[in-house]
C-alpha cells in the first residue's frame, strides 16, 4: 500500500515527527502538515542526498476554522507553532478562509469556499505536493492524499489543474528546479 511507503519515510525523520507532534498538540482545528515539506522529505530520501530540514523553505500547516476567516487567525496560528518550536519556518493557513484572499494574491476568478482539509489539499499546485499528514492521538501517521501518492512516491512533477494555470506552473517549476535538486525526478508538462 502506498500510504505505508509514505508513513515509513515520515516515521524515519525525527525532525518531521517532532513537527507533527507540535502541530497535533497546537490546538488548531483539524491541523495537518503538508505540501513542500512532505515532497522534500520523500524526494530527498528517494532521489537526492537525503532530507535536510535546514533546506526547507516553509513548513505548511493547514487548519480549518470557519469561525474566524481573518488573516490575523493565520498569524496567530503561526505564532502558536513558533512559540513551541521556533526553528522551523512555520506557515499556518486557515483553509476555510482561502476564498477570501486567493484571487487577489494569485489572480483568476472567485474561489469556492473549502469545506474540508481534503478539499483544500486537492487544489494544491502539483499532484506530488497535494499531500498532507498528521499524527493521531496514538502517534500514528494519518495521510490525506486526494489524488493518490503515485506522483509523490514515484518522483513525478505534474501540474494539478484544479487551480494552477500553466503559466503559474511554469514559474513554480523554474523556482523549484526539481530535476536539479532531486536527480531522477521527472517533469510531466
Amino acid at each position: 500500500m502506498r500510504e505505508d511507503e509514505l508513513r515509513e519515510l515520515v516515521q524515519g525523520s525525527r525532525w518531521l515527527i517532532r513537527a507533527l507532534g507540535v502541530v497535533r498538540d497546537s490546538g488548531l482545528s483539524d491541523a495537518w502538515l503538508g505540501a513542500g515539506v512532505i515532497r522534500d522529505l520523500v524526494w530527498g530520501e528517494r532521489y537526492g542526498a537525503g532530507f535536510d530540514p535546514s533546506s526547507v523553505r516553509d513548513v505548511d500547516v493547514v487548519f480549518l476554522d470557519p469561525a474566524d476567516l481573518t488573516r490575523d487567525n493565520d498569524d496567530w496560528a503561526t505564532a502558536r507553532l513558533v512559540a513551541v518550536w521556533p526553528e522551523p519556518p512555520w506557515e499556518a493557513k486557515n483553509q476555510a478562509a482561502v476564498h477570501t484572499w486567493y484571487p487577489a494574491k494569485f489572480g483568476g476568478g472567485p474561489v469556492a469556499p473549502l469545506r474540508s482539509i481534503a478539499d483544500a489539499v486537492a487544489t494544491w499546485p502539483e499532484y506530488a505536493t497535494a499531500v498532507a499528514v498528521r499524527l493521531d492521538a496514538h502517534d500514528q501517521v494519518v495521510v490525506c492524499a486526494p489524488h493518490g501518492l503515485d506522483d509523490l512516491l514515484d518522483g513525478v512533477w505534474r501540474r494539478n489543474p484544479a487551480r494552477v494555470s500553466p503559466e503559474i506552473s511554469r514559474r513554480r517549476l523554474a523556482r523549484h528546479r526539481p530535476t536539479e535538486r532531486w536527480p531522477g525526478v521527472r517533469v510531466m508538462t
